[in-house]
């Protein structure tokens, strides 16, 4: 290969960015640990008690940390605890969907602030009137947080289809979207607010609330499927999320199954789009019709009708093998169904799980959970916020509005 064909990206880190390092790590170590004393500190990072005191005053003047009570140890005076200070921040979540718009604010512990849902028909909708809904719900949160006192980190966005490594909306097929720069339009339509506004793939950051939040908090390596209208996977490897070259690692819909005798994409048979089409002959285009559907398809299988029993059996088998191809390449602990998943779990995770073991070859060594999402259906608006209490656990830790870095 020749080396001037490669791209060195490589840089000597300087004293700010050890110093964001080091700010990172005392607020993931307090926020993992709970209260916490500078010495606790001192001793878990292996920083000296200097440096600490240094960088939990930095972190209290940026209302990150605050001091909360006192433990009395064997000897000498009671040592100052510290906690997150969950007071001031808000970070929010979007996601866009086909069928609803979902928006969820954190504070930097991640508890809920808001959590909103509401009825939306996206498809082949007009990308400038799906970005004045967002802007919309945005703005009436952002005045919730302004009544309540609190600065908005950052504002996310999830879409489900294909976002590239700069966060510009490439395709989004049940949108009819291409090449839409939503977060460039968002900040023109909000007035140019002083918080970054980040777009990015419903799954990916539907694993990121999973790795967080879920039942599962904290697997290394995982894999999360969506379960909303059509389907995509995010990937956690090694605890970071993967993204691949150009941002588009997780798209399973394209990995060719068996369903039925036939050649298929798993994305046109195990997607809750296909399973509706295929059950009820219908084609939802809204979040009430996706629910009655998804109603009718569960009241028959719940009553034992043996056709769509064998269909919804059918379709897990197909889900598991292109699980069973994904995981022999990825290697997952574990594989989340989340969103309308749920609900049908019964009948398609038992033959999922069955042609998992079946097919995969890597699991003789380490085997792979398939479990269903303990979070609710806000959860891609939830990793969107996630992200950024991520991006602060990083070390990009924020002033607040009127102070000076």
């Amino acid at each position: 290969m020749s080396t001037t064909s490669m791209r060195v990206s490589a840089r000597r880190a300087n004293f700010h960015d050890v110093r964001a390092s080091n700010l990172g790590l005392i607020m993931r170590n307090v926020r993992l640990r709970g209260p916490s004393s500078r010495a606790d500190l001192a001793s878990v990072t292996g920083l000296n008690k200097a440096t600490v005191s240094s960088l939990v005053t930095e972190l209290i003047e940026r209302r990150l940390l605050r001091e909360s009570g006192s433990a009395f140890g064997n000897v000498g005076r009671p040592a100052v605890l510290l906690t997150v200070d969950t007071s001031y921040y808000a970070a929010i979540g979007i996601e866009v969907n086909v069928d609803y718009i979902a928006l969820v604010a954190v504070d930097l512990d991640g508890n809920r602030l808001l959590s909103w849902r509401r009825s939306y028909t996206g498809f082949d909708v007009d990308p400038n009137r799906s970005i004045a809904a967002i802007a919309a719900l945005t703005q009436r949160a952002m005045a919730t947080m302004d009544v309540e006192g609190r600065e908005v980190l950052a504002l996310k966005v999830a879409v489900p289809g294909l976002v590239d490594a700069e966060g510009r909306v490439r395709h989004v097929r049940n949108l009819g979207w291409k090449g839409v720069d939503i977060a460039a339009a968002l900040r023109e339509v909000l007035g140019y607010p002083p918080y970054p506004i980040g777009v990015d793939n419903d799954a990916n950051l539907g694993a990121l609330a999973e790795h967080r939040f879920g039942s599962h908090a904290g697997t290394a390596n995982l894999m999360y499927l969506t379960g909303e209208y059509d389907l995509g996977a995010g990937l956690i490897i090694g605890n970071y999320l993967h993204r691949g070259a150009d941002g588009y690692a997780g798209e399973i819909c394209h990995v060719p199954v068996t369903y039925e005798g036939e050649a298929r994409q798993v994305g046109d048979v195990a997607s809750i789009k296909s399973i509706l089409q295929s059950l009820t002959g219908t084609n939802p285009s809204s979040v009430a019709e996706v629910e009655a559907d998804l109603e009718e398809v569960l009241t028959r299988a719940t009553q034992g009708d043996q056709e769509t029993v064998h269909k919804l059996s059918a379709i897990g088998s197909s889900l598991g093998e292109a699980l069973a191809a994904a995981c022999d390449f990825l290697n997952p602990e574990v594989v989340i169904l989340g969103g309308h998943y749920v609900p049908l779990a019964p009948w398609i995770l038992p033959t999922a799980e069955k042609a998992l073991q079946q097919r995969a070859r890597a699991l003789d060594a380490t085997g792979v959970s398939v479990v269903v999402t303990s979070l609710d259906r806000e959860v891609a608006a939830l990793g969107a916020a996630t992200g950024i209490l991520n991006e602060i656990d990083a070390g990009s830790v924020p002033t607040p509005l009127g102070r000076a870095a």
